[in-house]
């Protein structure tokens, strides 16, 4: 058996992969997950192979299967641009770039980034999908987005690098605070101060629970929230928020808030990464996104390295 790329059981397959579960694949194909499961089992007998290992949470891929998965997005993510150079050739649009970014990243520097890209591609259509770290990596590994841009501590299979640069957690306070004039803050004085931080399962709440438990510290959060844009406004001068530069990068130009790095290597190790799905050969309009993202990481980290250097001059 040679299946084509379009049959029934390859596109069910497809979607049993991308949903983890028959009967979710069976709700969204609008058939029984009988005639789902009988699809697969065809497939796997004519390839050869399995392509599911059955567990009690779920379908999860075999190497086989995220081979195969993988050829199928790339496949369909591929059609899907012929169509849309094929509406751009017929006048209809120039395309469309499809992002998603967790909660830091979205209400200052995409926001900015997506402006002066519009700017200078009028015609673009960008949407902007905003998750938590897992749902940026699923988005991406089922084609529902092009490009993801997170906070990550180790990689992850599937997805494709297309930029990373070092994102430690900072300690972000207001200038008055008693840490600000120091250029690096020790955790162990942090902790005695209101701590306003991230839900659990976010990499700068995972990092600082890590870093605490390493050195026996113990903290009491002020807030906790996975919106950063929430806990901005109830920072107080005494207060101290974990974040990354980029989510504050704006309130620190204009001089309303500080940034200083902790003296614990742990808060160090977080990256941040532009990511697309693995193999995926990226349309012209994506790709000059990414470079147009990419320069403009660069250029906080050249502001941020200015600054540093002015601080240095002045003190």
């Amino acid at each position: 058996m040679n299946p084509s790329l379009l049959s029934i059981p390859m596109r069910y397959f497809l979607e049993v992969a991308q949903a983890g579960s028959v009967n979710q694949a069976a709700a969204r194909l609008f058939v029984a997950a009988s005639a789902v499961s009988r699809q697969i089992a065809k497939l796997e007998d004519g390839l050869g192979t399995p392509l599911f290992e059955r567990q009690r949470q779920g379908m999860v891929l075999t190497a086989a299967g995220q081979r195969l998965a993988g050829h199928l997005r790339n496949t369909v993510l591929d059609a899907g641009q012929v169509i849309d150079e094929v509406r751009s050739l017929g006048g209809q649009s120039a395309g469309r770039v499809r992002i998603c970014c967790t909660e830091g990243f979205a209400s200052g520097f995409m926001q900015r980034l997506m402006g002066s890209f519009q700017a200078a591609t009028p015609s673009a259509a960008i949407e902007l999908h905003v998750g938590t770290p897992e749902e940026v990596s699923q988005r991406l590994l089922r084609g529902e987005s092009d490009i993801g841009l997170k906070y990550v501590v180790a990689p992850e299979a599937g997805l494709h690098v297309e930029h990373a640069a070092p994102a430690p957690v900072l300690a972000v306070m207001r200038p008055a605070h008693p840490l600000a004039r120091r250029r690096v803050v020790e955790l162990a004085q942090a902790v005695r101060h209101p701590l306003l931080v991230g839900s659990p399962g976010m990499t700068a709440r995972q990092l600082l629970d890590l870093a605490c438990s390493a050195k026996g510290l113990q903290y009491r959060p002020l807030f906790v929230s996975n919106f950063s844009s929430v806990m901005l406004p109830l920072l107080r001068s005494r207060d101290i928020m974990l974040s990354s530069r980029l989510t504050v990068a704006h309130l620190l130009e204009a001089g309303e808030l500080v940034a200083r790095p902790f003296d614990e290597p742990l808060l160090q190790q977080r990256r941040l990464q532009a990511l697309t799905l693995e193999g995926r050969t990226l349309p012209p309009l994506v790709g000059g996104f990414v470079r147009h993202m990419v320069a403009s990481i660069a250029a906080s980290a050249a502001a941020k390295a200015g600054a540093r250097r002015q601080a240095g001059r002045a003190g």
